[in-house]
């Protein structure tokens, strides 16, 4: 054996160490991924070709490979703490300059974007003016402005009228509400009596500034048989000079269904103007009412559902990332907004790429060009709100390699000190 044999052996097992210590010290690194040193023998050049009794004159260090095995997945209490479960790294820009991470752990800067705790900025698909994801690339912002409001247009009562029900012994009901004197600011109407109507219900409108407004309903059996007369009446009257909306009629058949208004679908008829006599709103706004579904049964009148489509103006309350990458915001009005969506990358050769630091990596001739596409599609993986991937290190692997790592470098330190007493021992020779 040779000096330099020995050696080699003592450098390889420190180089070995070294690895192992990184692995441990990054145990707790989120997204980390844990690294293993590989060696090779090392043989000296033979003129004469290969030979039976070759002896190798030590090892070398090949690599430092990185082992891209899944973390385990482990819930926070932040929004943008995202894992990805499968395949793939995030993209972060940094002006322009792309780096790579398995690290989700992002935040809000005071600009509104997102980014890692270096300040590097999370890439993603952006949104068109419509909220539709497009193909367009770039920086990740969370859009804090309020959402406008969408005045009602349709409002959608499902309900059930009885068919034992009489026409109302009252008044026809009126065409326009009376105004109260002496007159009020804002002006009082002088409302329909019970004995106008069968059955009434109520909901919530918004106009085109998203100010509610108390939209009620009323049905008023015709003398023409299974045939209902449809009104309403908006803020009492308040705020459209007392008008009555006066809809199209409602009829069913022997069976209690719906055939009238004809839609479609059945059960919409004419858009009524709402006439407005406040100037700062869409004084031209229409309302229709969609009866699609409801019934005429020997039962008492209920209201099955009752939804309309229009909204106030809304603030941004939270934000969801989807298993798509999808970022999601809810708004105070209880509207959603899709801000934008995460992308992934993902190489051919995960293993050639080369470590930065901070949780990066960049990509390589190695590594080969990266494969961007949206999470869960092709081979990419899914993305897990409100967690994070921990680093991939087995801590007890790593405490039983680092042992035998130890014993390994006390071995080769043998053989240089038995080297130096076989010397020793031939220098002594007379």
């Amino acid at each position: 054996m040779g000096f330099q044999t020995g050696l080699s052996g003592l450098n390889a097992s420190s180089k070995n160490l070294d690895v192992i210590g990184n692995n441990v010290a990054n145990s707790g690194t989120v997204g980390f991924k844990s690294s293993q040193a590989q060696f090779a023998d090392v043989y000296a050049a033979s003129l004469t070709g290969a030979g039976a009794s070759q002896i190798g004159i030590g090892t070398k260090l090949a690599a430092v490979m990185q082992q891209f095995t899944q973390g385990n997945i482990n819930a926070t209490n932040n929004p943008l703490d995202v894992a990805i479960n499968g395949q793939g790294f995030f993209v972060l820009s940094n002006n322009g300059a792309q780096t790579y991470s398995r690290n989700g752990q992002f935040q809000l800067n005071k600009d509104g974007y997102i980014v890692n705790s270096s300040g590097l900025r999370l890439q993603g698909y952006q949104v068109d003016s419509a909220g539709g994801v497009t193909g367009a690339r770039g920086d990740l912002f969370l859009d804090t402005a309020d959402i406008p409001p969408s005045p009602t247009s349709v409002v959608n009562p499902l309900v059930n009228l009885d068919s034992r029900s009489t026409v109302p012994t009252g008044a026809a009901f009126p065409a326009t509400l009376t105004a109260v004197v002496p007159a009020t600011v804002p002006p009082t109407y002088i409302q329909p009596t019970t004995d106008m109507y069968n059955s009434s219900t109520s909901t919530t409108i918004f106009d085109s500034l998203g100010n509610p407004h108390v939209a009620t309903m009323f049905f008023r059996r015709d003398a023409v048989a299974s045939t209902w007369n449809v009104y309403g009446i908006v803020d009492g009257g308040s705020y459209n000079a007392g008008a009555v909306l006066t809809f199209d009629q409602l009829v069913f058949d022997t069976a209690g269904a719906l055939t009238a208004p004809a839609g479609p679908p059945i059960g919409l008829g004419t858009a009524q103007t709402i006439g407005w006599t406040d100037a700062s709103v869409d004084v031209a706004q229409t309302m229709n009412l969609n009866f699609n579904g409801s019934t005429q049964f020997g039962s008492p009148f209920g209201v099955n559902a009752l939804t309309q489509d229009g909204y106030a103006a809304g603030r941004l309350a939270g934000f969801t990332v989807g298993d798509d990458g999808i970022l999601q915001g809810r708004y105070t009005n209880g509207q959603t907004s899709t801000l934008g969506q995460v992308m992934l990358a993902n190489f051919a050769n995960p293993q050639g790429l080369q470590a930065l630091g901070d949780n990066q990596w960049s990509e390589t001739p190695g590594s080969g060009q990266a494969l961007i596409g949206s999470p869960g599609t092709s081979s990419l993986g899914v993305l897990q709100s409100s967690a994070v991937e921990e680093s991939n290190v087995d801590l007890t692997q790593e405490l039983v390699n680092m042992i035998i790592a130890q014993r390994a470098y006390q071995a080769n330190a043998q053989t240089i000190k038995t080297q130096d007493q076989v010397l020793q021992t031939l220098v002594n020779l007379r």
